[in-house]
């Protein structure tokens, strides 16, 4: 930890949120009990945080982070002249701006001159939360006036300052509790460094999961008829056989009563579907719970300059049942001629989306056609990757990708007015992102796909599939039900008892 006088040093360059850290050892921990020792500990854990990552399916990823109750969030909503970004304290509006605010954002960010430690991990403080798919009509203004009726009333961007955070090394065992300090207020040193002693001392003690009896399980309803469905989907082949898209991805959203704890459900997906992109967010009258294969994009600065990632992931097989039916599946999955062509064109995207913001002759495609595997299905996968522009910000990197080619269509934007017209409700966050904006510069996104919000003991659900020329509309439907279904089985796993 640094000693008062290096704080006041800091200080005096300028620095107006310097990290105070210190280590522990948790290799006799798990993600989840520091989360509920450490964000439950003073309350609830509302407006706190946990993000895991599993590592193709079979490993976790090196680090997980517990985001702390956060006392400061952003949020906005409305769109046009109603759009409103609000930066909320303590539970109290403190500053209102009714401008662009993905502008706002990477405003609010340039306040914050950070006294960052080498060595730390990529994220390792500054905002964490979501951008709503609907979040596009602040990047496309012919969206503005398009968008379907909003029937779960969430914000279309909510981000949690995050001043408090562990984070933690799985290769090491080694936990980094780091709280910032802003040397503007009075005794911030002293401050910092008594939050971080009761830090340490809640480690102490001993949690354990609640224990889920079983309990009674509810059907699921679905926002969309099956009829309209199948009529949605014939209406985009006439217009993609007209030659007005190459593809469409039409969705649907399934909700079912659940009144058992959010993080209850958080344990069992995590359990039954390990991804790449695991995540808990308290938003206070909301929780949002997911485990997302695919990241939308990645900002990372590296010796070369700040790269950033996009990998396509399109094309679905379930694993199969021994290592040569797994092998044969794949083999049947990378040769077959509709997922090859879908895939040709979610690479073209990205490499138009990334070739908008790199510099030129820096985008190039890394990895084509990779399988990947999970742990109930494997997925066709490319990398493609470029160096970032000069004077650009993670808000022109998310302008120029979001929202995923993968849950849109093509052309993109066009796509999106008709996903307008065909879907009976706004997206909300399905098809947004989810992840963090470092205060070290670097983002990373998840795609919000197998992605769950628990509201007013209502869990919601949300799927696409990817309409072509040749899509037989009960296949499509199929496809939804099926990518909805680990997030249904997990609330059944709930209803039926963790113990």
């Amino acid at each position: 930890m640094i000693t008062e006088l290096e704080f006041k040093s800091l200080a005096q360059q300028g620095y107006n949120r310097i990290p105070l850290m210190v280590e522990a050892f948790a290799d006799l921990e798990t993600p989840l009990s520091l989360y509920l020792k450490l964000a439950h500990g003073r309350g609830d854990g509302k407006y706190s945080f946990l993000l895991e990552s599993v590592v193709g399916g079979e490993r976790f990823g090196r680090y997980s982070f517990i985001g702390l109750p956060a006392r400061t969030l952003l949020r906005a909503s409305g769109f046009g002249a109603d759009a409103k970004t609000e930066v909320v304290r303590d539970g109290a509006v403190v500053e209102t701006d009714h401008g662009n605010p993905l502008d706002f954002i990477a405003a609010y960010q340039k306040r914050f001159k950070v006294a960052l430690r080498p060595g730390l991990p990529r994220f390792c403080g500054g905002l964490a939360g979501y951008f709503g798919y609907d979040a596009v009509r602040y990047i496309e203004k012919k969206l503005e006036a398009t968008c379907p009726p909003d029937t779960l009333g969430c914000p279309d961007i909510l981000l949690l300052q995050c001043e408090e955070l562990a984070v933690i090394d799985n290769l090491s065992g080694k936990l980094y509790l780091i709280v910032y300090a802003d040397p503007g207020q009075p005794e911030a040193y002293a401050n910092a460094k008594k939050r971080l002693r009761e830090l340490r001392e809640a480690l102490k003690y001993s949690v354990s999961a609640p224990v889920v009896k079983p309990s009674q399980s509810f059907p699921a309803e679905r926002d969309f008829d099956k009829a309209d469905y199948l009529a949605a989907v014939e209406r985009a082949k006439e217009l993609i056989a007209n030659g007005d898209f190459m593809q469409v991805q039409v969705g649907q959203r399934i909700k079912k009563r659940y009144t058992e704890s959010p993080l209850s459900l958080y344990r069992a997906l995590r359990s039954l579907n390990p991804s790449p992109y695991m995540y808990y967010y308290h938003f206070g009258d909301f929780h949002v719970v997911g485990a997302s294969p695919e990241i939308l994009v990645r900002q990372e600065n590296t010796v070369e300059g700040t790269k950033v990632t996009i990998r396509p992931l399109a094309g679905t097989r379930p694993r199969g049942a021994t290592p040569e039916k797994d092998k044969a599946t794949e083999q049947e999955l990378v040769n077959d001629p509709k997922e090859r062509a879908e895939h040709v064109m979610l690479i073209d995207l990205a490499r138009n989306d990334i070739g908008r913001i790199a510099q030129v002759g820096s985008v190039k495609v890394t990895e084509a056609f990779a399988v990947e595997r999970y742990s109930h299905v494997m997925h066709i996968v490319s990398n493609v990757e470029g160096l970032l522009n000069a004077g650009m910000t993670n808000m022109d990197v998310l302008k120029a990708t979001f929202p995923a080619g993968t849950l849109t269509g093509a052309p993109k934007v066009h796509a999106m007015e008709l996903i307008d017209q065909l879907e009976p409700t706004k997206r909300g966050l399905y098809g947004g992102a989810c992840g963090y904006l470092s205060y070290a510069g670097d983002m990373d996104v998840a795609i919000a796909i197998r992605t769950g919000i628990i509201k007013d003991q209502t869990l919601y659900v949300q799927a696409a599939a990817g309409v072509v020329a040749d899509s037989v509309p009960e296949m499509e439907w199929r496809e939804t039900e099926h990518k909805a279904r680990a997030l249904l089985r997990a609330a059944e796993l709930v209803e039926e008892g963790l113990e």
